[in-house]
């Protein structure tokens, strides 16, 4: 006999649309129902009851202004979202990140902490995040709204299920840190996940960022590691085994220095931040790896200062950068690239010669129009675009609220 759908299918078919009408007007505001129904293909009684539904939870909201057009003047609507927040925090070698975001894209908080991620076990940072978070929660509940989601960014190899397979620079291995967080924040009713640094590097960088209007582009994380986040057609490029990205690890000088994966002549070796450090200053202790902020602070003072072995090693480590990225632009053609990080503080030397490579390495005419630029997030691009991964998944309605 047959059978109809069941409540559930229209459940689901209901949250989908929800989710439709949420991403237009995030992608289109302000716009009217109206506009909706004709972008969406869904009909206007339904588009109705969607916006009513969402205007109840507080997503969207009627701005009282009305658009001049033939017939009856037409209310617009833009996102509201104030009550619902997102959370992001990077775990880095030398600091701790968090973002804050709500749902109509406000920053409420932005914080940087300092973090001996060197020294710190697992357990011991799982511990350091998840204060760092339940500060956060506090000051959230404060301002009576609700966070809806945290994801961690992480330096290394992520699985899909938040197991962080290798971490050099961390010194961890195979470690669930998803899990070890819920259970240090007593099971949140939020979702807990875990992601690489770089990927939400290059989310935040292409929401909010440098990248912006550029779907097809990557990000390079310039911390102690060297990792790339790639997008196409606006989406993550994670790999079968969520390992892509991984430019760090790809060798560009034959026979070069040490890396910390135990290989040799890597690009992180040669062009990465601390590879940056030991070549300027060749006396340093591995001490100095612990605070990288001052370290690099003191190289750019003395290129604008105009120390010429400063500049002459920047302008070599630009060109081994540019061989690095070049493998990029060859195999994915991007529009543009993004140097986060510590990087950015150093762009001003790094890019010329970075370019000048890239140009003479890329086989496409006019290195298939790939260009470099710096990061606008600097050191908050990762926990930007953790937060940024929760509000995803509300538009994709992979998140409800």
């Amino acid at each position: 006999m047959p059978t109809g759908p069941n409540p559930a299918d229209f459940a689901v078919v209901r949250a989908t649309n929800l989710a439709v009408v949420l991403r237009h007007v995030h992608a289109n505001a302000p716009c009217s129902r109206a506009d909706i129904a004709a972008e969406t293909g869904l009909n206007k009684a339904t588009v109705s009851s969607l916006v009513a539904d969402l205007i109840d939870r507080r997503l969207l909201r009627e701005t009282g202004l009305t658009e001049r057009r033939i017939g009856r003047p037409a209310t617009m609507l833009v996102l509201d979202g104030e009550p619902y927040v997102a959370l992001g925090i990077e775990v880095n070698t030398d600091y701790l990140a968090l973002s804050a975001i709500d749902l109509g894209g406000a920053r409420i908080l932005s914080w940087r902490r300092s973090f001996d991620g060197l020294d710190s076990t697992a357990a011991r940072a799982a511990t350091a995040i998840a204060a760092l978070a339940r500060r956060a929660a506090a000051r959230i509940d404060r301002q009576d709204r609700r966070i809806i989601g945290l994801t961690v960014g992480v330096p290394g190899l992520v699985t899909p299920a938040g197991v962080v397979a290798n971490a050099p620079n961390l010194g961890w291995s195979d470690v669930d840190l998803a899990a070890a967080l819920r259970s240090a924040l007593g099971n949140p009713a939020y979702p807990v996940t875990v992601d690489n640094d770089a990927n939400l590097g290059a989310l935040a960088e292409y929401r909010y960022g440098a990248a912006a209007g550029h779907p097809d582009s990557a990000y390079l994380t310039g911390e102690l590691g060297l990792g790339a986040g790639i997008l196409i057609a606006g989406q993550l490029v994670r790999g079968a085994r969520g390992a892509a990205g991984e430019i760090g690890h790809v060798e560009v000088v034959a026979d070069g220095p040490l890396c910390a994966c135990g290989r040799r002549g890597c690009l992180e070796a040669v062009a990465g931040t601390a590879a940056i450090v030991r070549r300027i200053d060749p006396d340093n202790t591995e001490e100095a790896l612990r605070d990288l902020d001052p370290e690099v602070a003191e190289i750019a003072r003395r290129a604008k200062a105009g120390d010429k072995v400063v500049v002459d090693a920047l302008t070599e480590i630009g060109g081994l950068l540019g061989r690095g990225v070049a493998v990029l632009a060859n195999v994915l053609n991007p529009s543009l690239i993004v140097l986060g990080g510590h990087y950015v503080p150093l762009a001003a030397w790094l890019l010329p010669s970075a370019q000048a490579e890239l140009n003479r390495r890329v086989i496409a005419p006019d290195a298939g129009g790939c260009r470099l630029a710096v990061s606008e997030l600097a050191h908050s691009a990762a926990a930007s675009g953790g937060a940024a991964s929760v509000l995803d998944a509300v538009d994709y309605a992979k998140l409800s609220v």
